[in-house]
């Protein structure tokens, strides 16, 4: 809860105005210590402008990895497709190529992580690579998939060669009025050109 009304740029008691419950309720639920019925989790979705769902999912469970051998192609007239992933929600998403020399990620160079509830979609074109988040990343392969949080430091590495990365990075919306900053391009370096950490 707090997570996503920080990301709407609104306080505790603008949030419990708006769900139209008490400031200290909402102030127990975000330090894990209250019980909400299912009426306030309604509440507080309909305030944030999120299905109640994303109120209960956990957020520490939000890398996925896909490899290339496990996965179904589905097929359909004349073509075949495969399915990486659904993100529900809106804002700013973002598409990259990136191409990663093995040696160029130092160890311990890290990319800063991005605004909070941002995530990162991986999908490896070519190469082997060590990708995540700084405490738990993993290596991937040719075809493999990978979506974790990117709002906590990250790494992109080549482990041999060059590789070819295809990133999506999906950050927030933030709701009008609500006082947030709006989102800015999370891999910029100072320019107007895209230019990936790591």
């Amino acid at each position: 809860m707090r997570v996503l009304r920080e990301q709407r740029g609104l306080s505790l008691a603008e949030l419990a105005r708006r769900a139209g419950l008490a400031k200290q309720t909402l102030s127990k639920l975000e330090q894990g210590v209250g019980n909400p019925t299912v009426d306030t989790l309604f509440a507080i979705a309909s305030a944030l402008g999120v299905p109640v769902t994303r109120m209960v999912a956990e957020r520490e469970q939000v890398m996925t990895v896909q490899r290339a051998g496990e996965v179904v192609w589905d097929e359909h007239s004349g073509f075949e497709t495969r399915s990486l992933d659904h993100v529900y929600g809106s804002g700013v998403i973002e598409n990259y190529l990136l191409r990663v020399k093995a040696g160029q990620a130092a160890a311990g160079a890290l990319s800063e992580p991005h605004p909070v509830g941002t995530l990162e979609h991986l999908y490896v074109i070519s190469g082997r690579v060590r990708v995540g988040p700084a405490e738990s990343p993993v290596e991937l392969g040719a075809g493999d998939f990978v979506r974790y949080p990117g709002d906590r430091p990250h790494v992109y590495e080549s482990l041999e060669g060059e590789s070819l990365l295809h990133l999506v990075v999906s950050v927030p919306r933030v709701q009008p009025g609500t006082g947030g900053i709006g989102a800015k391009r999370t891999h910029v370096n100072g320019s107007d050109n895209a230019a990936p950490h790591g």
